[in-house]
């Protein structure tokens, strides 16, 4: 189980040179004008985790395949986007297809890069983005509850569940909110993801800084930080220029690169984890020597569900799951000390699997 990211912003901020260096590859265009990207570029890129190497070596596996995740290189948005701007409709769709989306702002002086707007302000390119899919949200409400009218005199309990849901999102987008901030319970979160509202989306902001900047951020990163903070979402600082060359250097090389620009990580990793607490995903491990394999899974998830993950068999049939904590694991030296020292555990279908677990499934076929 992987999850899907959006990357969008406005042209020229460097979506782009971003999905150039999360795919390792120059798939998308990177020019200085506006819509070189049309269509949605899709890349599929493994999530780092120092821990399945780790892993592996221990067990000697033979294969390592690491979590996957989906990002999508969507066209930049103008102004007028809700009403067909540009190319609007189909960047909208772009978005609707997405669990979640990292909103890039251009947080750098460039002469040499044009601005869409003709000024560096990323505050007013964040609430461009914003008001748009707002726009485009309260359009697509309108008509759902146009179509959803004659279903409901006929009592369709399916549709009076909507109805209220899609007026609990158009009175916070009236009241100049995005739809993220409607309180949804438990039992209506399936049908609340359905309705595929753009501003309902959980959001990232993704601070693309000058190459000097990159360690410490600068003063309008520090306005995204604040805007961000105010919203309870998450934000990173990153450097697109410096993450697409450092995509194309070899490990050693990438270390040598980043010691050098005062960086502990690459900031793709930063991103990536962003990611992965932005939507409550977290990771377990199978490990043998055949393959270490890494599984996303959502925080909260049960065994016979995190099962599921790996094929559906194991999900139905599913009886016990032998189970080991990434740090016994490692500090035993693998399965056959954790064993020993008594620290495999053997849990039912009621154990929520942890972060880092590793875990072997017994089952019914």
């Amino acid at each position: 189980m992987g999850f899907k990211m959006g990357i969008v912003g406005l042209p020229n901020v460097g979506k782009s040179t971003l999905f150039n260096a999360l795919t390792k590859t120059a798939a998308a265009q990177a020019a200085n004008f506006p819509f070189c990207t049309i269509e949605p570029n899709v890349g599929d890129v493994a999530v780092p985790d120092p821990r399945l190497d780790r892993l592996a070596a221990i067990a000697t596996s033979k294969q390592i395949i690491p979590a996957r995740m989906t990002f999508v290189d969507i066209a930049g948005l103008v102004k007028g986007a809700s009403k067909g701007e540009g190319l609007g409709n189909q960047f909208l769709a772009n978005i609707r297809e997405t669990d979640a989306i990292a909103h890039v702002l251009r947080c750098f002086e460039d002469g040499d890069v044009t601005h869409v707007e003709g000024r560096v302000d990323p505050i007013a390119d964040a609430d461009t983005i914003e008001t748009e899919l707002m726009l485009a949200d309260l359009e697509s409400i309108e008509k759902r509850l146009q179509n959803l009218t004659r279903k409901i005199r006929g009592g369709d309990k399916e549709a009076v569940a909507q109805e209220r849901l899609l007026k609990s999102a158009q009175a916070m987008l009236e009241d100049g909110k995005p739809a993220r901030l409607v309180e949804v319970s438990d039992e209506d979160q399936k049908a609340w993801k359905m309705l595929q509202l753009l501003t309902s989306k959980p959001i990232l902001y993704v601070c693309n800084v000058e190459e000097s900047s990159a360690a410490t951020g600068n003063a309008q990163s520090a306005r995204v930080a604040e805007m961000a903070a105010a919203q309870g979402a998450a934000h990173v600082v990153i450097s697109a220029r410096i993450e697409e060359e450092i995509a194309q250097l070899d490990a050693d090389e990438a270390a040598m690169f980043l010691e050098e620009m005062g960086l502990e990580e690459a900031g793709l990793d930063r991103l990536i984890r962003a990611g992965y607490a932005l939507l409550g995903l977290q990771t377990y491990f199978t490990v043998g020597p055949k393959e270490a394999r890494a599984w996303t899974i959502r925080k909260g998830t049960l065994a016979p569900q995190a099962a599921g993950v790996i094929h559906g068999d194991f999900e139905r049939g599913f009886i016990r799951s032998e189970t080991i904590a990434y740090d016994d694991y490692v500090a035993l030296g693998g399965e056959t000390g954790a064993k020993e020292a008594g620290k495999m555990r053997v849990e039912g279908k009621t154990y929520e699997v942890k972060d880092g677990d590793v875990l072997h499934f017994l089952f019914n076929a």
